[in-house]
């Protein structure tokens, strides 16, 4: 099914706008929640690289509540058409075998789908970005669950923010193992910290399937964290879209419409 979509993910710091042409991936932009009054442009921008396409739709996720009817109106004012939103008027593309999947963060489930439809196999996707998710599915492609933990930079406000002398640091990737200044010291905790938890992660993964899965990597802190890891099998920054692609070209297949 060649689809002409386009795709909003409503983070929890930014908005992530993407555009499906003949089912293909032509454009992708992010606008920060704190630019909320540029959704409108940027999404009229956006929809008019396919308005004039066959059948063109709008399709969403969100794991931010409080900013769906906002953007459903900005949506409107920029295209003239209503967002279908994934969990709500579209069906999810895998299982989700959580013990409570309705409380699961969609995201997470889209990022797996995702990986899966690539993949064919078990994997594991790691989302870096406000909170760092580690997620991982079967080798029937359902999803299993994962981990949830602070995101690099929730971090290093945390430590900021929360002690008397700890200065506000930049992620980075450390320069030296050992850390000679404060800044370096946090840089290097923050960091290996992040990527000792999914190694360990991955391992305890592989351990409980018995089989290896290959690792994806997404989100906006993704190539700061695991560029050039050896552990990573690819690093996806437009993953989350494509998951919300998939449900969208699923969804209309299995319905007939």
């Amino acid at each position: 099914m060649d689809i002409n979509l386009l795709v909003l993910n409503v983070g929890n710091s930014r908005l992530s706008i993407g555009v499906f042409m003949a089912g293909e991936l032509q454009y992708s932009t992010r606008v920060a929640h704190a630019q909320r009054g540029e959704w409108a442009a940027r999404i009229g921008e956006a929809w008019a690289k396919l308005k004039e396409l066959d059948a063109p739709g709008v399709a969403g996720a969100s794991v931010n509540p409080p900013l769906v009817e906002p953007l459903e109106h900005a949506v409107k004012q920029a295209t003239g058409q209503e967002v279908e939103w994934v969990g709500r008027d579209i069906d999810l593309p895998i299982k989700v075998l959580t013990d409570e999947p309705d409380k699961t963060g969609v995201d997470r489930v889209l990022n797996v789908a995702a990986a899966y439809e690539q993949m064919g196999k078990a994997c594991v996707v790691v989302d870096a970005g406000t909170a760092v998710t580690v997620d991982v599915c079967s080798d029937d492609g359902d999803f299993l669950g994962g981990a949830i933990a602070p995101g690099a930079q929730t971090q290093l406000d945390a430590l900021h923010e929360k002690t008397a002398k700890l200065p506000r640091v930049e992620l980075a990737a450390p320069q030296h193992p050992i850390g000679k200044t404060t800044a370096e010291a946090i840089q290097l905790g923050v960091y290996h910290g992040i990527r000792g938890m999914v190694k360990e992660l991955v391992e305890s993964y592989a351990t409980e399937q018995g089989t290896w899965p290959d690792l994806i990597a997404t989100g906006g802190d993704a190539p700061a964290l695991f560029e050039n890891w050896e552990l990573v099998h690819a690093i996806a920054p437009d993953l989350t879209l494509y998951g919300i692609a998939l449900a969208y070209t699923n969804h209309h297949i299995k319905h007939g419409s």
